[in-house]
């Protein structure tokens, strides 16, 4: 039985979500799967640091992320090795001696800061991996790593990443892994009835990210008096979100909701998303077919995240409030728009994605398998 290493990191809930999908189609294919925290394994404490600092990046309208984003992008132009390749190779014995007294086949990415290490590991031993991107465009530094092969969302990509100085053969444009979940044909009834729901009203969703972000309180105060539907809100872990919808809004118009693995069927049953440009986050979306409007991204990856989208007809992107209520509003009075973006969905996202991921990680191990061992130990 082959044995597989998922690795991830917790800067953002895409880069787990996306990791947790290839897990759970592997291990339905009968592959034997571990998914582990990148950092965890190298020391949790540094974990903790390094999710913080994420998170404070991305506070207000994410201005601090925006500078390392452009200050990376500046840096991958001068073609010299990142500190970032130089922190994370530090920890390249720790990683391959996890990985060899494990006994793993292969080991599959969707984060940046594990594809440094395994490239520094590559270096010195016979190693495979493939690498996950989860975003619509070449985030800084993915050229300086050195997978079997990077699996890309689109082909439309391919040319951003060749420019960057990624071989073409090894860009495979399968798509964004996300969870059968969003691919399912649902019973709605049953839906409404499990999260305790009328039937009879209509909804709308707003979706914030896994760690909280971005003016919701300025959305929902646009929207409440605009339209009739109930608006939803998935405030992810940001207790204070959760507690400040709940005291200051009436709970009839506006529903919060906490972190959940069932935001599929929120979105199962609402009539528009409402949701910052995460990867995943989009792509699960159109996944399941619910018309997108992006509200304000963090700067850097989610500023093209939207740009890709909207320039495909996949959703709506907005740059404030106004911009906001003003898609509502026209989406919920034009189904001929809602079924263009629908249509448009259908045409550039594979919902098999996920499953022609997992199929082509099984071939790589199986063209390995003449070794007894693919790893050498140090």
């Amino acid at each position: 039985m082959f044995k597989v290493l998922v690795l991830s990191c917790s800067t953002g809930g895409g880069h787990n979500s996306a990791a947790s999908a290839i897990t759970e189609e592997l291990r339905v294919m009968g592959v034997q799967v571990d998914f582990k925290e990148y950092l965890d394994l190298i020391n949790y404490k540094i974990a903790n640091v390094v999710n913080k600092l994420y998170i404070s990046s991305t506070k207000g309208n994410g201005a601090v992320f925006k500078r390392v984003y452009k200050l990376g992008e500046l840096y991958e132009k001068t073609k010299i090795t990142s500190p970032v390749y130089g922190v994370n190779k530090l920890h390249r014995r720790k990683l391959y001696n996890y990985i060899v007294e494990n006994k793993y086949d292969y080991v599959v990415v969707t984060h940046l800061f594990p594809a440094e290490v395994l490239t520094a590991i590559k270096k010195q031993h016979n190693i495979h991996f493939i690498a996950v991107a989860t975003d619509y465009k070449s985030i800084p530094f993915w050229p300086e790593t050195n997978p079997d092969y990077f699996i890309i969302p689109h082909k439309d990509l391919i040319e951003d990443f060749t420019k960057k100085g990624i071989s073409r053969e090894k860009l495979i444009p399968f798509g964004i892994p996300v969870s059968t979940n969003f691919s399912k044909d649902l019973d709605k009834s049953k839906i409404f009835a499990e999260l305790n729901l009328d039937e009879n009203k209509k909804y709308i969703l707003v979706m914030t990210g896994s760690m909280g972000f971005g003016n919701v309180t300025g959305i929902i105060d646009v929207l409440q008096n605009e339209i009739s539907e109930t608006i939803l809100v998935a405030c992810g872990n940001n207790k204070k979100v959760y507690e400040d919808i709940s005291n200051n809004y009436d709970s009839n118009k506006v529903i919060p909701i906490g972190f959940t693995p069932q935001i599929y069927k929120y979105m199962c049953i609402s009539e528009l998303l409402l949701t910052k440009p995460g990867g995943l986050t989009t792509t699960e979306a159109a996944t399941i077919n619910i018309p997108i409007i992006h509200t304000m991204p963090i700067p850097g990856c989610e500023t093209y995240n939207a740009e890709f989208f909207e320039s495909r007809g996949m959703s709506i992107s907005c740059k404030n409030t106004t911009d906001v209520k003003n898609a509502v509003i026209s989406l919920l009075n034009d189904k001929n728009k809602i079924e263009n973006i629908i249509k448009a969905q259908k045409q550039n996202i594979d919902k098999n994605a996920c499953s022609k991921i997992c199929e082509f990680i099984i071939d790589e191990i199986r063209k390995y398998s003449k070794w007894k061992r693919i790893y050498n130990r140090m």
